[in-house]
């Protein structure tokens, strides 16, 4: 059994401290297998902002992969954003905005999609798209795959209309091919879980979806500061929505998937 805490949306400049000191402490007594970030650690991309992030992942007790989002490019300051997007992400956050992280049942690999040029959205390359192949096809069907990025690959439930990931699709092709099983994302400031298959009718591997509210900081939407604690533990996976109470943590949704005939199905 492996456990995963899916955080996103730090936005430190905008961020809580008390918040993110509840969740250092939650995190420092759950002892995750493995901490995923899915972008958007800065509220402007500036110099103390990511100071003030890297000392928050310094603090969490656990492997972390760690993508950067759109807010961690600059934006007012247009010379940067151009001639050097993730200037600050790569000295103060991780000198690769790709990581991965492997052992004999995990694997999860980071895909940046924070692009200057398309500051809100984001894209996938076709090399970004190459390489998921690369990295997970070597790799036994026996091991959980997850890709975590910060643009999300399907739409909230029910909820307003925003952009999907460009190339999306081209993507959740690779991952189909090579076995991955679970994608990680944010930019919603929205918690939701579902499957890839309705809204790709033609992708036919059963992948499912978490996308991760925000954790730490004021900018609410509708809900309040969360994380995903996900527990893979084939052929289950349980996710568990945990927000902040004003005092501590606590469950407030859990879906529990099964995996029967290569679907994910909600028990």
């Amino acid at each position: 059994m492996k456990t995963i805490a899916h955080l996103s949306d730090l936005h430190f400049g905008r961020e809580d401290p008390a918040v993110v000191e509840g969740l250092v402490r939650e995190l420092e007594a759950k002892r995750p297998s493995l901490v995923a970030v899915s972008g958007d650690l800065t509220q402007r991309a500036r110099a103390g902002q990511f100071r003030a992030a890297r000392a928050f992942l310094d603090r969490l007790p656990a492997p972390i992969v760690v993508v950067p989002g759109n807010h961690d490019i600059p934006l007012f300051n247009v010379v940067a954003r151009w001639l050097a997007p993730l200037g600050g992400y790569t000295r103060h956050i991780n000198a690769d905005p790709e990581p991965f992280f492997h052992d004999e049942a995990l694997a999860v690999m980071g895909v940046n999609t924070a692009r200057p040029g398309k500051w809100s959205d984001g894209r996938l390359s076709e090399r970004q798209i190459a390489r998921i192949r690369e990295r997970f096809g070597p790799i036994p069907e026996r091991v959980f795959k997850v890709v975590a990025t910060h643009h999300p690959f399907i739409p909230a439930p029910g909820g307003r209309a925003h952009a999907l990931v460009e190339r999306g699709f081209q993507a959740l092709e690779a991952a189909e091919s090579c076995g991955v099983d679970l994608l990680l994302a944010g930019h919603l400031h929205m918690t939701f879980t579902g499957d890839v298959r309705p809204h790709y009718l033609s992708i036919r591997r059963s992948m499912l979806v978490a996308q991760a509210g925000t954790s730490t900081s004021h900018r609410r939407r509708g809900e309040a500061n969360t994380y995903n604690w996900i527990v893979v533990d084939p052929p289950a996976l349980v996710f568990e929505q945990r927000g902040w109470t004003g005092a501590a943590f606590e469950p407030r949704v859990v879906t529990r998937y099964v995996k029967r005939a290569d679907e994910w199905v909600t028990d």
